[in-house]
């Protein structure tokens, strides 16, 4: 399966405005796929329909056809396709009243991706190592996460993510509001996963996407109004809102 994520003629409306309309993507297995664009383009509305959330918004009318894994996404158990495809928010989003130990096992067991105590304790540092964590918390494991830094929080964030084993990984503007040493982290971390987990990225950096991103796909207007390699398409931009987004800081 060389893609893992298709649409065709994906159209979004919320409250009656046209979001998204006749989009067409097709992503691929082992990649990290940039989704740029103005603010209001629909970047954060499109990651919401890869794992049904949109559904959580009764305003939201959702048409045309998306396939998930080979399978239309609406032959998924909604929570199921969540286990497989899981999103990662702008805002860290600890549990403040668990551990952090048992922000990553509780979800995992749950879902029953780890079931004995051995297994668990093997998900959670494998996790935590895998954002560059490990080292940070080890001797804090059943502390809350509310002494760690908001970058801290953010690479928990991504570890709880990991530790339900997904296929993809859905990310909202993941260092957004976190310091560059953590940004950086967070980096590196990505570029070394994309080996087990397909990833979607959405960013207003362009530099970001050029460090880690292997894709791209520009957002305007209610579809896509550019898209391909991340080197091609930066150093041969052809639509206009492309040059502007990338003018702000090349």
């Amino acid at each position: 399966m060389s893609h893992i994520v298709e649409t065709r003629d994906l159209t979004i409306r919320l409250g009656g405005k046209t979001i998204l309309n006749k989009v067409n993507i097709s992503i691929r297995c082992n990649t990290i796929s940039v989704i740029m664009g103005p603010s209001g383009s629909g970047k954060s509305t499109l990651l919401r329909v890869f794992n049904r959330l949109i559904e959580l918004n009764p305003e939201a009318e959702v048409s045309g056809e998306i396939t998930i894994m080979g399978k239309d996404i609406y032959e998924w158990n909604p929570y199921e396709l969540r286990r497989h495809v899981v999103l990662v928010q702008q805002e860290p989003t600890p549990f403040p009243n668990l551990s952090i130990f048992e922000n990553i096992a509780l979800p995992a067991r749950l879902n029953k991706v780890a079931r004995s105590r051995e297994e668990l304790e093997k998900l959670v540092r494998w996790s935590l190592e895998k954002v560059m964590l490990w080292d940070e918390v080890k001797d804090r494991l059943w502390k809350p996460p509310t002494s760690l830094s908001g970058g801290q929080k953010q690479r928990l964030c991504i570890a709880r993510a990991l530790a339900l084993r997904p296929n993809i990984l859905l990310l909202d503007e993941p260092t957004a509001n976190i310091d560059p040493v953590n940004t950086l982290k967070i980096e590196e971390s990505l570029k070394e996963l994309k080996n087990d987990i397909t990833m979607i990225l959405v960013t207003h950096m362009p530099h970001q996407a050029a460090r880690i991103g292997d894709y791209v796909y520009v957002l305007y207007n209610g579809g896509i109004v550019e898209e391909g390699p991340v080197n091609d398409v930066f150093i041969h931009p052809r639509h206009e809102v492309t040059i502007k987004l990338l003018e702000r800081v090349f």
